[in-house]
């Protein structure tokens, strides 16, 4: 693409458009001297190629991480805190410049990303201050002679494999928590989205973070894999945190049992948005569109299965689609979109299947159900949903929403947790005794309870099942990043 059309030669810092990767503080090409192309996903063009490493660089970035690990370590929370606090300060100045970066390689609506930026930044504000409350303990002696503690240590050197759908906050909510503990991270962004993330690379070498303690490692599918079996297979690596599938978080969770790593896994979902009889039925519709068609489905915790009750199924419905129908679908940057494109071709291509199939096993389509032009689908509402479809068990990632019916508080309960599943869900309802027994009996890491977006940065964030291990976010989210250490001293009445 001719930088002079492209959205980014309206970046006010030009500098931020970074295309080689970040080893040890300086910008590489990497050992492959092979490259890649980052598409814009709007309409096919290229924005960008960036260096493609491999497993020789991620060596080489462990090697890094590793030296820089004993003065990172030795810093003083509050050493490490003010660049935290610096980094944060420099995300929010270039909150602009970031969003047009993101847009372009994402496809996310402008605004969209924007608040991105803010929501990404808001973890490294968070964790800056988490880093000065790396609490231990005293424990009560059993022995009057002796004296109990428990400390916290940093980990070590720790990768973070990020995803494509939120490619600057799935990176801060891993890489904050991290730095403020003490631990040297080495980051491999999606291959699809790499540019926000250099560029958020970029900004935290302004902040002041040294050389070696942040390290980024760009690379294609392929050697993403191969730089994916270095970390696992490294002694050197204590810790791997991933954001993506469940299939491709097992494939790590076998791969880093020879060297017995702690692991952090947010994986997939498939969550359901419940609307009992007595909602608040507007209510419910506008928390529906916000977490169905924000980022254009393509979230985790977007709403995957609607179950509205049969007594106010028919004016949901109704309601809903009249909603959806009225979404402005474009280019992310024209005035009024509020969907963009989807990633890629594959991505289209699963959202036509689902639909497809729900039509062939009785859904009936009440808006939507189109390919449009390129990477773009038209928001999708289909009525008359069974657990035959594909839409009921495989999370569809894209704007198609699927409304089942159902008629008592135990059946869709039943419903909701038949599944592999548990990270996020929802349900609108007005009586007390029903949030307290359905949020109880959901089996799901988090519940939004007549609120359609949960995520902030002070909450854990996380889920049960098949959708992963540990917390991202709240004082929780230092946890992965530290070891506890017994210390018992003897001899004190001496």
């Amino acid at each position: 693409m001719d930088m002079k059309t492209s959205p980014l030669a309206l970046l006010k810092d030009p500098t931020l458009l970074k295309t080689d990767a970040l080893i040890n503080g300086q910008w590489v090409k990497g050992a492959t001297g092979t490259r890649f192309d980052v598409l814009d996903p709007s309409n096919g063009r290229k924005l960008a190629d960036v260096a493609n490493l491999g497993p020789a660089d991620a060596e080489l970035a462990i090697q890094a991480a590793n030296a820089a690990w004993p003065a990172w370590r030795a810093k003083t929370g509050k050493e490490r805190s003010i660049i935290l606090r610096k980094w944060f300060d420099l995300l929010m100045a270039n909150q602009e410049d970031l969003g047009r970066i993101m847009t372009a390689e994402q496809g996310k609506p402008f605004p969209e990303a924007k608040g991105e930026v803010a929501y990404g930044a808001s973890f490294v504000e968070w964790f800056a201050e988490e880093a000065k409350r790396v609490n231990g303990e005293t424990l009560p002696q059993f022995d009057n002679n002796r004296r109990l503690m428990v400390i916290k240590q940093p980990i070590g050197v720790c990768a973070a494999i990020t995803p494509w759908n939120f490619p600057l906050a799935m990176i801060t909510r891993k890489v904050a928590p991290a730095l403020a503990a003490g631990c040297p991270v080495i980051i491999k962004p999606a291959e699809l989205t790499p540019l926000t993330a250099l560029a958020a690379a970029e900004l935290a070498i302004r902040a002041g973070i040294p050389a070696g303690v942040l390290n980024m490692l760009t690379a294609d599918g392929d050697n993403s894999i191969a730089v994916g079996k270095v970390f696992c297979a490294s002694d050197v690596v204590r810790h791997i945190s991933f954001t993506g599938s469940t299939e491709v978080g097992r494939i790590l969770m076998q791969q880093s049992a020879p060297t017995v790593k702690k692991l952090s896994l947010e994986l997939g979902g498939n969550a359901p948005f419940i609307v009992f009889d007595d909602a608040d039925i507007d209510s419910a519709v506008e928390g529906a569109m916000a977490s169905k068609y924000r980022n254009a489905g393509q979230t985790c915790v977007c709403a995957n299965r609607i179950y509205v009750q049969e007594g106010v199924y028919d004016q949901f419905v109704q309601k809903f689609a009249a909603k959806v129908k009225a979404v402005k679908v474009g280019n992310g940057f024209e005035d009024g979109v509020s969907q963009g494109p989807l990633i890629e071709d594959a991505a289209v291509e699963k959202v036509q299947r689902h639909v497809a199939d729900a039509v062939a096993k009785g859904g009936k389509v009440i808006t939507g159900g189109k390919k449009l032009q390129g990477q773009f689908f038209e928001p999708t509402v289909i009525s008359e949903a069974n657990a035959s479809m594909l839409c009921a068990t495989e999370e569809t990632f894209g704007p198609f929403a699927p409304v089942f019916r159902f008629k008592t508080e135990q059946e869709v309960i039943a419903a909701a947790n038949n599944t592999i599943f548990g990270l996020a869900t929802y349900f609108y309802t007005r009586d007390v005794g029903r949030i307290f027994r359905v949020s109880e009996a959901l089996e799901y890491g988090m519940v939004g309870i007549n609120v359609g977006v949960l995520a902030t940065e002070h909450v854990p964030f996380g889920g049960v099942k098949q959708s992963g291990l540990g917390r991202e976010g709240s004082h929780h989210g230092m946890d992965d990043y530290v070891e506890l250490k017994y210390l018992c001293l003897g001899d004190i009445l001496k």
